[in-house]
């Protein structure tokens, strides 16, 4: 690896103030939050030149972020879902969740098999100290399970998110 492993990416999600922090510190406004039993929706849009919109469910049992990325013409085509693996949170005592990125991801382009990436990135990270062996654990088990789960579900990782949380998980063109 060229660059030094960076920290964990921590963000908030606001539900009272209608609000999503990122790693950045930068605060956006949320246009829907949606908290469910087995975790919490957040629709916003986006101030960005690769994509429009971002959805995002974080699924604390799982250790699991899906996010949709409604990407402008020309960049990522057939992109379903970008999963992020670490420690999803909430509500704290404020009504906030707390997200920690652990580096590791998994992308869904169907037809294809879902596709584990930054392996490198977490044990770089792991190396250097910045995340603990347990939570590097804890990362590898996540994306496995979740690997697995697509494989058992005709590797179709929408499916197995669906079967996990005991309904299909609702997103702007899937209500």
């Amino acid at each position: 690896m060229t660059d030094a492993p960076h920290p964990p990416k921590y963000e908030i999600f606001d539900v009272p103030a209608m609000t999503n922090t990122d790693n950045k510190g930068f605060v956006r406004p949320v246009l829907e939050y949606r908290e469910t039993d087995y975790g919490l929706y957040m629709s916003r849009t986006a101030d960005h030149t690769r994509f429009s919109h971002l959805e995002s469910w974080l699924l604390p049992a799982l250790g699991l972020r899906a996010n949709i990325f409604h990407f402008t013409e020309g960049y990522r085509a057939g992109q379903r879902l970008y999963l992020d693996v670490g420690r999803f949170h909430g509500p704290d005592a404020a009504g906030r969740w707390h997200a920690v990125d652990w580096y590791l991801d998994l992308i869904d382009v169907p037809p294809h098999h879902l596709r584990l990436i930054d392996v490198d990135e977490l044990f770089d990270a792991c190396s250097a100290g910045l995340v603990t062996v347990a939570d590097a654990e804890a990362a590898v088990f996540a994306a496995s399970r979740a690997l697995v789960g697509a494989a058992e579900h005709g590797h179709r990782i929408q499916d197995w998110l669906d079967a996990q949380a005991g309904e299909p998980l609702a997103w702007l063109d899937r209500s």
